[in-house]
């Protein structure tokens, strides 16, 4: 999988001779290839031509997977500037489209002295294509959610009093990888009790107990592409208060999902969600977006929040995941993913969405 040809045919469009593509999320995007930090990797896409450069230590497995390209291996000795001097040449590039968003202003310099051509800020051509994920993409997505879904379902097996929040994230992470997951998305919230209060907790040492709601927020990638989904559960029985809030989120959420598509407006969705809660007396305890994309990375744009007033592109993947957070007694969170069609959206998350409540 590559996106060479269409980050090429943007390149008339936006007045660009070249886009260089230097973030480690925008080079696998570009190229497939995925390195194991910023920096290991540039490509350079011309009108004429695609040049991947990177250095020894991926020769072999950058020539077996990148397709479609120039392959350069830089010595150690080369700067990177040297070598994109030598292609920019070549190609006839006077004006570089750069990645404005990911740049520290050294390398920024760096370049803009050396390279002798003139810059044009252009993060917004990649953040554009990737909004709308193509087949092989939302193939991977789906893999990614089936491996979180089905590591879920066995850890709801095991989740018993006395078990820590750190236990339960070490469990699940593991659950994900021998499922065939690469890594996580991003590190487990798990959060039971008081601590389900504060969307984004960290795990802790306190041990869950009869009573708990646990909210479970996880992830993992699949292939360089990211699932994303939370589950609140109750642990041995809910209180009648417990289940008015778990069912108005899952309403909430509901409501969201059946207003999203193709071109409906992000805020939209959001305030969709937003009135369910507001109607049920929690409107002041749902402070976060609606949704956000997902893709190569857990967070991309566009997102359903209040800010957003611009309509969703086709074939976005973006998380469904309203909450009630009640300061100091409990929280609820529940989130799938959907792809977003013409005519509707495909929620791509297989678990149940009603209460569960785990046995003691």
């Amino acid at each position: 999988m590559n996106h060479f040809s269409q980050i090429r045919q943007q390149l008339s469009a936006r007045n660009i001779d070249a886009m260089l593509i230097s973030s480690a999320s925008n080079v696998f995007y570009a190229s497939g290839f995925h390195t194991t930090g910023e920096g290991d990797a540039l490509v350079l896409v011309t009108e004429k031509a695609t040049i991947f450069i990177t250095d020894s230590r991926y020769t072999e497995a950058a020539t077996a997977r990148v397709q479609d390209a120039e392959i350069v291996i830089r010595e150690n000795a080369a700067p990177y500037t040297a070598v994109l001097k030598k292609y920019l040449l070549r190609d006839g590039v006077k004006k570089l489209g750069f990645e404005d968003a990911a740049l520290t202003v050294k390398e920024y310099n760096t370049y803009r002295d050396e390279l002798g051509c003139e810059f044009a800020p252009a993060s917004d051509l990649l953040l554009t294509l990737r909004q709308s994920k193509d087949e092989e993409e939302i193939a991977k997505l789906k893999a990614a959610q089936n491996i979180a879904d089905r590591a879920l379902l066995q850890l709801w097996e095991e989740i018993r009093p006395g078990m820590t929040e750190k236990q339960i994230a070490a469990r699940l992470q593991y659950l994900m990888l021998a499922g065939g997951a690469e890594r996580m998305s991003f590190d487990p919230i798990i959060a039971g009790g008081p601590n389900s209060s504060m969307p984004h907790a960290v795990p802790t040492d306190r041990q869950v107990r009869d009573g708990d709601f646990l909210t479970i927020d996880f992830g993992c990638v699949y292939d360089g592409y990211c699932s994303d989904t939370t589950r609140t559960v109750a642990i041995g029985h809910a209180t009648p208060e417990m289940e008015k809030v778990y069912y108005t989120v899952l309403e909430a959420q509901l409501a969201g999902i059946a207003l999203a598509k193709a071109g409906v407006i992000g805020k939209e969705v959001h305030q969709a969600a937003l009135d369910v809660i507001t109607a049920a007396g929690y409107g002041d305890y749902f402070g976060h977006g609606y949704g956000h994309s997902l893709g190569i990375d857990i967070h991309e744009a566009p997102f359903f929040n209040l800010r957003n007033g611009k309509p969703m592109p086709l074939h976005a993947a973006v998380s469904a995941e309203p909450g009630i957070y009640l300061p100091g007694k409990f929280g609820v969170r529940i989130e799938d993913v959907i792809i977003l069609h013409e005519n509707g959206c495909e929620d791509i998350t297989s678990l149940p969405k009603e209460l569960k409540i785990l046995p003691v």
